[in-house]
C-alpha cells in the first residue's frame, strides 16, 4: 500500500506539473491564446473599476500566474525525492489555489469554459489538476501542518 501511495503521489504531481509547465510557454511568450484569456479577464476587470488586473502587469497577470505555476512544479517534482517530501505538499496546495482561481474565472466571468475554441480543453485540464492536486494536499497533509506549524512558531514565537 506504501508503494502505491508513494508512486501515486510521483505520478500526480509529474502529471500536474507537466500541465503547469506545458503552459508556461503560451504565459511566457505573451502567445495570442494567452493575450485573449487575459485581455478578456482585464476587459471584465475593467467594467466594475478594476483596469489593469489581469493585465501584464496586474496582481494577476499571465507572468504572476505562470510564476505561481513555476514554483508549484518545482516544489511538486522536488517533493517525489524523499528528503524534499515536505515540499509536494505546499506545491500541491499552491497549484491548487492557482487552479481554484482558473475554475472560477472560467466559471464566473465571461471567460467561459471554452475561450480558445478547443472544445474545453483548458478548463477540463484546470478541473483535473486540481482533483490531482487536492488529492495531494490531503496525502501530503502531516508534512503540511507540521510546516505552516513550524512557519507559525518563526513568525509568532512558540505557543
Amino acid at each position: 500500500m506504501m508503494n502505491l501511495k508513494k508512486i501515486g503521489a510521483a505520478a500526480l504531481a509529474i502529471f500536474c506539473s507537466a500541465v503547469f509547465l506545458d503552459s508556461l510557454r503560451f504565459k511566457f511568450t505573451n502567445h495570442p491564446n494567452t493575450q485573449e484569456i487575459f485581455g478578456r479577464l482585464n476587459d471584465w476587470s475593467a467594467s466594475f473599476g478594476a483596469d489593469g488586473l489581469f493585465g501584464p502587469t496586474g496582481v494577476f497577470s499571465q507572468y504572476v500566474i505562470g510564476g505561481a505555476e513555476l514554483l508549484a512544479s518545482i516544489a511538486l517534482l522536488l517533493g517525489i525525492i524523499p528528503r524534499f517530501r515536505r515540499l509536494q505538499g505546499f506545491g500541491a496546495l499552491l497549484g491548487l489555489l492557482v487552479m481554484t482561481g482558473a475554475i472560477s474565472f472560467h466559471l464566473f466571468t465571461p471567460l467561459g469554459i471554452d475561450p480558445n475554441n478547443d472544445g474545453g480543453g483548458l478548463f477540463m485540464a484546470a478541473c483535473a489538476v486540481w482533483i490531482s492536486c487536492a488529492i495531494l494536499v490531503i496525502l501530503r497533509r502531516d508534512y503540511l501542518k507540521s510546516g505552516i506549524f513550524k512557519i507559525g512558531c518563526a513568525l509568532f514565537g512558540k505557543p
